[in-house]
């Protein structure tokens, strides 16, 4: 891969990021009322934040190829927030999944006091999610602050 393609996509990724922030905080918000169905804003704010997060995953080998050793030895402290980014991005898409997963399946229980908890536990799966993505946001750019490709 081209160093060119590479500072793309890392550009693609990065602002695709912040994106999925914006996106996950949507439904964090309007899910407040358990009653309130939002199918497609779940959806896809869980899509988005797959889709950066299979990009991310698709660009680590070469950065770990050209980039990690290099920003551990200048910076190790940097070197270790990255590392951190990583697993807390896994996190938030894995709460955004569990949130989509939980809204879209709240409409197949029939009491409505388990549909109420089903509810809420979509709703507090995109709060942590949005949270989440923050801070792996505000991670990535101290680091592409420090080095890129």
């Amino acid at each position: 891969m081209t160093v060119f393609l590479l500072r793309v996509l890392e550009r693609i990724h990065g602002h695709g990021g912040w994106l999925a922030v914006a996106a996950l905080l949507h439904p964090a918000i309007i899910l407040r009322n358990p009653r309130r169905r939002a199918p497609l804003s779940v959806s896809l704010a869980t899509a988005f934040a797959c889709a950066t997060g299979l990009l991310g995953a698709y660009i680590y080998p070469e950065y770990r190829i050209r980039l990690k050793q290099r920003i551990f030895i200048e910076s190790p402290s940097v070197g270790w927030t990255f590392e951190r980014k990583e697993h807390l991005a896994a996190s938030a898409i894995a709460f955004a999944l569990i949130g989509c997963i939980a809204h879209l399946a709240a409409r197949s229980f029939d009491d409505e006091a388990q549909r109420a908890i089903v509810a809420r536990l979509a709703h507090r799966s995109f709060v942590v999610s949005f949270a989440l993505a923050l801070v792996v946001a505000v991670i990535g750019v101290v680091v592409a602050s420090h080095k890129s490709f």
